[in-house]
């Protein structure tokens, strides 16, 4: 269905020149409600990746692995806002506008996440072994040449975060800017933007899996790898948008912005893309196994190697078999608290879920859990946190002139 601006206009009562009625105060975020604690997370986070980047240079191997696993844990989450965001606007979303701008703060991350990248760059050879002189003469990187070429990998990267860094800017820009003269235009540049946007997105965050994750072992391929880190990402960051978006309640704000009906379909996602991720991690399981092909059964038999086993098991039942049962009831989605328990949960799966993807191509052997797999995480986590802190008072916490705000605050579903 494509919009258009009268048809904007007619959903914010008819205005012309695009200045609506305000259908909603702006609730605007006090620090008062962090106080320290936003410099606290700022300073100890950096501090905590200092000590990080020190102890890297006494083991390299080490600090390689737990940082990628650390950076990808948050950069899943992140782009996970910009993918409700997208979907927000391509598919005309009435239910997703009080939240919408918890996906755009959550997703605009992604500039900072760009620069958190950086050290990465300093342990390249630790991670990804075709870069090694010694193994251009292997036939398998061979015959994945020019695709695996050091040039093209670093401009891959520069491809993905320009684009993820100036979509979610845009996207967040034109939200903001209809916030001050309520022209629903910005509504339409944010539906043409994401139409541009969607191919870039699926490609980008499918050859980031390849190449940051499947790289690791570039003998290894599997045709479904960009899905199933999708299905993490999509799951991971609905459970951060609950937590975000019950923490401004419990702080007083939302209050008669956010309503059970919301909870309730953020619930009913959870709960989609819990059997998703299931849905795509056994056909990929599948698949594999019954080609039994050398370069696929690799990195499945890796992660069902002693502890390694336990884990994968572990992940199973704990990342699809228990949101799966709780999450069926209807009336458990429809209640805030229980939600919030299943998020945190999902997203503790979703970090042993990245955990058991990059660090069995370091101990190849079993489970070895290092500091710096907590501390790496840590520092990353803290610095993004206080950022987003610094997000939420920028603007307010929901779009107040959104043509479609009135819907979206008398929604019935």
């Amino acid at each position: 269905m494509t919009t258009t601006t009268s048809e904007l206009d007619s959903h914010s009562g008819g205005a012309k020149g695009g200045h609506g009625p305000v259908a909603a105060k702006p609730e605007i975020f006090d620090y008062k409600h962090v106080g320290g604690k936003f410099l606290l997370l700022g300073v100890g986070g950096i501090g905590v990746l200092l000590a990080c980047f020190i102890w890297g240079w006494f083991d390299p191997a080490q600090f390689a692995f737990s940082y990628l696993f650390g950076f990808y844990f948050f950069f899943t989450i992140c782009m996970g806002g910009l993918f409700w965001t997208l979907v927000h606007h391509a598919v005309d979303a009435e239910w997703s506008v009080v939240v919408r701008r918890q996906m755009e703060n959550l997703g605009s991350l992604l500039l900072f996440v760009a620069v958190l990248f950086i050290p990465l760059y300093f342990v390249k050879d630790y991670l990804w072994k075709w870069m090694l002189p010694e193994n251009a003469e292997d036939p398998l990187l061979t015959a994945k040449w020019p695709y695996l070429t050091p040039a093209f990998f670093w401009l891959r990267c520069l491809f993905y975060f320009g684009f993820f860094a100036f979509a979610t800017w845009l996207m967040r820009r034109f939200s903001v800017k209809q916030d001050a003269d309520g022209d629903p235009k910005w509504t339409v540049f944010s539906r043409k933007l994401t139409f541009a946007s969607l191919p870039l997105f699926a490609v980008s965050l499918t050859f980031a899996a390849v190449d940051y994750l499947m790289g690791l072992n570039y003998h290894w391929f599997s045709t479904m790898w960009g899905v199933y880190i999708f299905a993490g990402t999509a799951l991971s960051s609905m459970c951060v948008l609950v937590l975000i978006i019950t923490a401004l309640r419990s702080a007083g704000y939302l209050k008669t912005v956010v309503t059970m009906e919301h909870y309730h379909i953020m619930g009913k996602l959870m709960f989609a893309f819990t059997v998703f991720w299931a849905y795509i991690g056994f056909s990929q399981y599948m698949l594999i196994w019954y080609a039994d092909i050398p370069e696929e059964t690799m990195w499945f038999l890796r992660r069902t190697t002693e502890s390694w086993w336990f884990l994968s098991q572990f992940l199973v039942i704990g990342h699809f078999f228990v949101p799966f049962l709780l999450l069926l009831l209807q009336p458990a989605k429809k209640k805030p608290v229980f939600l919030c328990v299943m998020a945190v949960w999902i997203l503790v799966m979703h970090f042993m879920d990245v955990y058991v993807v990059v660090l069995p191509e370091l101990h190849t052997t079993g489970v070895r859990l290092h500091l710096l797999d907590f501390l790496c995480p840590l520092g990353i986590g803290c610095v993004l946190a206080a950022v987003f802190l610094k997000r939420l008072g920028d603007a307010s916490l929901f779009p107040v002139r959104d043509p479609r705000l009135d819907l979206s605050l008398h929604l019935k579903n």
